[in-house]
């Protein structure tokens, strides 16, 4: 593609960066047939190719973003199925984060946006806030959410009608668990030994609403890893990754939670070296791994930060690799596996979470269209409710087609949004892996019993 950025454009190494990914883009399409807002609505401007032409006009021309570029640029999931499909090798990540980043500097947005993105940014990366944000929504979810308005697959989208700031928190009110977990005792800064010979040493990221959300999920990591020779080491202010208010254009918010993590890495790093910084959201992997290029203009964190990308794995990344012995108790459950996005598309993992599941003896099943995100995607199902209930529908009847015992992924986000359309329990994949080693039944399968039976071998029924 061809660009017409001027010399003091780039001087600024972001529109550097922006100019040297459009000329990479040849105009080829392949991007659109992975896209899901592109499947959905058929608009070539919900489509990479269509949003790349809009941010190029935006940056280049250096005005305002208008109110059409907010709309489809905000309909972006960033779930990176483009950059999987792209054969030139297009960074469409960078450049949809540094449009954002723009959206928000020169953008005025609608009150009821602006209502509903300050009160993400400021509860959702704060575990304190959080917690204490879904124990009010678990009350005002059966006093209020009943008689609220709600997002439905077919309804028009949110710019559409002009913001519906009740439709949005009726929808955030029917995400909200009816019970909110227990802070877990992990949550605590603390080194947990190995048992037995040590073989590695890592630091285990604990995150902010996953952590509110499935704190069942951690636990079980530690478990896990620490029953195969692996200390664990949970790092003092540790907080969000970043990647809640990066991917609302809220750079400099981002970039401090990232600085905040880095230190606190690197002071246990100082204390003894560590193998790995591992994460079991993807989506905060995601971010992670790309901190190096986030903050590679700051002097004081660029090699700090490169250093912590180098050593951040998803969670099965690592588990891959430790060779660990075939299942203690094999559990012949038909398991459905749902690859994050954020995983397969934003970090190209996307052997290892089946072959861990194969070995720990779940009968894994492929879901048909397995590249197409669920609609959670972050905020997006808070933020484009409508959209992201069309995604959720057609993943849940994809799953469906499969007839699974349990639903497993890699990123909480994707759980809470299958499970809204769906009976059939979604559990963790380090969940599975850590009950096959030995652990406890997942929460989300403490209502089924397994029952030998002399002809089929092992059924799942109801308690």
């Amino acid at each position: 593609m061809q660009t017409t950025f001027s010399p003091a454009q780039l001087a600024d190494p972001r529109t550097a960066e922006a100019a040297r990914i459009l000329r990479a883009c040849v105009h080829c399409g392949f991007c659109t047939a992975t896209c899901p807002t592109y499947v959905l609505l058929g608009d070539e401007l919900d489509s990479p190719r269509g949003r790349i032409y809009l941010i190029k006009e935006m940056l280049e021309q250096q005005r305002p973003a208008s109110a059409d570029v907010v709309k489809h640029i905000d309909r972006c999931l960033s779930c990176l199925a483009c950059m999987t499909t792209c054969p030139s090798g297009v960074n469409y990540m960078h450049l949809v984060d540094h449009a954002r980043a723009h959206i928000e500097q020169t953008y005025r947005r609608p009150w009821s946006d602006r209502i509903i993105r300050t009160l993400i940014a400021h509860t959702l990366p704060y575990r304190a806030r959080f917690r204490l944000a879904l124990a009010f929504a678990s009350l005002a979810k059966r006093i209020f959410a009943p008689v609220l308005p709600q997002a439905e697959a077919g309804a028009p989208t949110s710019h559409e009608r002009g913001g519906g700031v009740l439709r949005r928190i009726g929808t955030m009110l029917r995400l909200a668990p009816r019970r909110v977990p227990r802070p877990a005792p992990h949550e605590r800064p603390a080194v947990h030994p190995a048992q037995g010979p040590r073989r590695g040493r890592v630091v285990l990221m604990l995150g902010c609403a996953n952590e509110v959300l499935a704190p069942e999920v951690n636990s079980a990591a530690l478990r896990l890893l620490t029953r195969n020779g692996i200390e664990v080491v949970v790092a003092e202010q540790e907080g969000c990754c970043g990647a809640l208010v990066h991917h609302m254009g809220r750079e400099g918010h981002a970039l401090a939670q990232a600085r905040r993590n880095i230190d606190a890495w690197a002071r246990e790093a100082e204390r003894e070296p560590i193998d790995a910084i591992l994460v079991t959201a993807s989506g905060c992997g995601t971010t992670i791994k790309d901190y190096g290029f986030m903050l590679r203009t700051d002097r004081k964190y660029a090699a700090r930060a490169a250093w912590v990308s180098g050593l951040a794995q998803d969670i099965s990344e690592y588990l891959a690799t430790l060779d660990i012995p075939p299942a203690k108790s094999p559990q012949p459950l038909a398991v459905a596996y749902h690859a994050a996005c954020s995983l397969q598309h934003g970090q190209r993992v996307v052997r290892e979470p089946k072959q861990l599941l194969t070995r720990a003896g779940f009968a894994v099943r492929e879901i048909p269209e397995g590249h197409l995100c669920c609609g959670s995607a972050g905020t997006y199902n808070m933020l484009q409710p409508e959209i992201a209930a069309r995604l959720r529908d057609r993943k849940v009847a994809n799953i469906a087609r499969v007839a699974p015992d349990v639903i497993a992924t890699g990123n909480v986000g994707c759980a809470v949004q299958i499970a809204q359309g769906t009976r059939i329990p979604v559990v963790h994949t380090v969940e599975l892996l850590d009950w096959s080693d030995g652990g406890p039944v997942p929460a989300a399968l403490e209502h089924l019993a397994l029952r030998a039976s002399s002809s089929q071998g092992f059924t799942l029924a109801n308690t």
